[in-house]
């Protein structure tokens, strides 16, 4: 059996490959279990779909659609199509239609878009229509923030609801103010779009900007490469000297989005919603021990009718008089003792342990900010 030398070159060799193809294995390892890639964090400079909005005619409506007497932009748009058209309408002429209605369309044009195909829209009435079920879409221009024609939609709606009256009575599931199109615009003109610089240099930026994740992004690709190819410009930029050629540079993004990275740990966070008493935490989020009391203070209004009666033979009437009883309750509980932790279920149990409702777990919430026992940051939206 041979014998190798671990002093000899080619011995070295061996035991740097040996080392190397243990670190490997272990980072893959890791990265397989934890690490994310390039593209779920981070976008390149100038990708990014652009917003279309256009104004257009819905027809064929089952007199669902506007009024046009409370809505003569409707009246007025169709007076501009029939003209196009060659349609005169007599000035004066009072158009009183229910199967036409004024909508706005919109859509998003994505990146790389070329002329001829396709995208969806979705077309939103803008007038008093009860509904759209039914209706066609007419040749809608959509532009641009420059104001040019980027696509033209056409076609039939598809509402997602449900309605029907009888007798005076209606039920609906619902709206049916609003419907898509599926690939019902054809693109017309392309967004330009330039991938880097004349020296190739291209910006990467990170969606949730952080110093310690833009470091390890970088360490990433400089190491999937094994040259600097990567440096970052702050916690948010991180600028890629990319080849010049087309078709390599293609080739240099894809392989950038798919390197692995480990992003650092999200920032504790509790979303608050005030609207719908919704409150969400994300798997950061740390508590400290701490006492809590929280109660609620009701007032009870009891009415009671009480009748007059007047005297026999005295010509009175008879008076209805009502009396009013008014509480206050105070219901609350005495301090209930929670215990710290850093595993969001335990947080989880501890809080549910309170029996409080939403609301009051909002309150309860800030006020645990407030003393220190809650390591997050409270967004109220």
């Amino acid at each position: 059996m041979p014998r190798f030398d671990l002093r000899a070159p080619l011995g070295v060799w061996l035991r740097r490959s040996l080392c190397a193809l243990l670190l490997g294995l272990g980072g893959g390892l890791s990265a397989l279990v934890q690490a994310e890639q390039v593209r779920d964090i981070a976008d390149f400079a100038g990708v990014r779909d652009n917003a279309l909005v256009g104004y257009g005619l819905v027809i064929g409506l089952d007199g669902t659609g506007d009024q046009t007497m409370q809505a003569p932009f409707t009246g007025q748009g169709l007076t501009n199509m029939l003209s196009q058209l060659g349609i005169t309408v007599p000035p004066g002429t009072n158009m009183q239609l229910r199967n036409i209605a004024a909508v706005m369309v919109t859509a998003k044009l994505p990146p790389f878009s070329r002329p001829g195909q396709q995208i969806d829209v979705v077309v939103s009435s803008i007038g008093n229509a009860r509904s759209l079920r039914g209706g066609t879409l007419l040749m809608t221009p959509l532009k641009g923030v420059d104001g040019d024609t980027y696509a033209l939609a056409q076609g039939n709606l598809l509402v997602n609801g449900a309605g029907a009256e009888a007798g005076g009575s209606s039920v609906q599931i619902n709206q049916q103010a609003g419907g898509r199109i599926s690939r019902g615009a054809i693109v017309e003109r392309e967004v330009p779009l330039q991938l880097g610089d004349r020296h190739g240099v291209l910006d990467l930026y990170l969606r949730q900007p952080d110093f310690a994740t833009a470091q390890r992004t970088v360490a990433a690709i400089n190491r999937e490469f094994g040259r600097s190819v990567a440096s970052a410009r702050d916690g948010g930029l991180i600028q890629l000297q990319g080849p010049l050629s087309p078709n390599e540079r293609v080739n240099f993004m894809a392989r950038v989005e798919s390197v692995q990275v480990l992003p650092i740990a999200a920032t504790p966070k509790v979303i608050l919603n005030s609207r719908t008493g919704a409150v969400v935490l994300n798997g950061a989020v740390k508590l400290h021990r701490a006492a809590v009391a929280h109660g609620n203070l009701s007032i009870v209004i009891d009415t009671e009718p009480q009748v007059s009666q007047p005297e026999p033979f005295s010509e009175g009437e008879t008076v209805v008089t009502e009396k009013s009883n008014i509480s206050v309750q105070q219901q609350g509980t005495a301090l209930r003792m929670i215990e710290g932790s850093a595993d969001l279920v335990d947080v989880v149990k501890a809080l549910n342990a309170l029996g409080a409702t939403p609301q009051d777990l909002m309150s309860i919430l800030e006020a645990l900010k407030a003393a220190g026992s809650l390591r997050a940051e409270l967004e109220i939206i």
